[in-house]
């Protein structure tokens, strides 16, 4: 009975190697979870010294007929009258409690205005999303299908006009045409689809020509492998053979770009924001620099470098689903 017990295989989920896989995924993650903390680290201490090189936010809060003492009396009830190294410690003491302090103008905590603002941001962004993947998947895909006829140099000079156009010129191009001439849509506001179609077009015109560009060459790449061929020969329509088997291996690129053009898409917002007075994080930024808002500048810049950093981990983890060779040379 020992010996036949002792000859018994080993079930696939306890094989040795499948433990050292699953080990070396967690170290991975752990690794990226200290990398990604890291960086913010260092984002929150760049924001909050370079912040503080923009003057003193005693003297835009008070009326310019203000006394010395008055000034002295406002800058102790903020905490701005102590050494620069406490109020950082202070600042870093508050982060680890997820404590962004007080808004200086509007005398609420950070957290409460950003989450008050951060709907709009997000609706904004997810909506230029979709206007990014609707477009420019099918535009890369008809591109490299029909590379070097005039469907692709359709495509890539739109792209190249996209890449090139500054997103805040086409903006005011968007309300020019369609808020002025035609009249068809609002040129600012918040509340209804109308008053998103403007502002989700032009956030989305740089991400469509990068997303389409990129699916485009590694479409290409990938019609010129075996497997590629293999399948046409089975008979397979083009169409078919793009989607089913060539799609997939192209995809780990786009998806890399799609990650960052997630962050890209709500760092940009803050141009978007202020040309349409589009009521997110990116206008609220602009209105803290403005009035020297020490503590909720430092939070927004936290929030767009947080977005990058989780984001980049996400599409970083998702490479293991999307292609079992990533999977195995971890």
């Amino acid at each position: 009975m020992s010996a036949l017990t002792l000859d018994k295989p080993p079930t696939r989920a306890d094989t040795p190697t499948r433990r050292t896989d699953r080990t070396g995924l967690l170290l991975g993650v752990a690794k990226r979870l200290l990398t990604a903390l890291f960086v913010l680290l260092c984002t929150a201490t760049v924001a909050f010294f370079l912040v503080r090189l923009s003057g003193d936010p005693v003297k835009i809060l008070l009326p310019p007929d203000a006394t010395a003492e008055q000034e002295q009396v406002l800058r102790h009830s903020l905490g701005l009258d102590q050494s620069l190294f406490s109020q950082y410690l202070d600042y870093l003491w508050g982060l680890l409690h997820l404590d962004f302090g007080d808004s200086l103008v509007y005398g609420q905590p950070v957290s409460e205005i950003l989450a008050d603002r951060l709907p709009a941001t997000i609706e904004l962004a997810a909506v230029a999303l979709a206007v990014t993947l609707v477009i420019a998947i099918p535009a890369g895909i008809v591109a490299a299908m029909r590379r070097g006829r005039g469907t692709d140099n359709t495509v890539m000079t739109g792209v190249l006009l996209g890449q090139s156009t500054p997103p805040f010129w086409v903006g005011i191009l968007l309300i020019l045409v369609f808020a002025v001439w035609l009249r068809a849509l609002p040129a600012s506001g918040y509340g209804t689809f109308a008053n998103l179609v403007l502002p989700a077009v032009t956030l989305a015109v740089y991400s469509v020509a990068v997303v389409a560009r990129l699916l485009r060459s590694s479409l290409i790449d990938v019609l010129s492998s075996d497997h590629i061929r293999s399948a046409r020969a089975k008979g397979f329509g083009p169409l078919q053979v793009v989607v089913r088997h060539g799609l997939r291996n192209a995809s780990l690129p786009v998806v890399t770009v799609v990650g960052l053009e997630v962050g890209n898409l709500l760092g940009g917002a803050i141009l978007t924001e202020r040309v349409f007075s589009w009521p997110g994080v990116g206008q609220l930024t602009v209105e803290a620099i403005s009035n020297r808002d020490f503590p909720l500048v430092q939070a927004t810049v936290l929030f767009f470098a947080a977005t990058f950093v989780v984001v980049n981990l996400l599409v970083d983890l998702s490479y293991s689903f999307l292609d079992p060779r990533v999977r195995t040379s971890r």
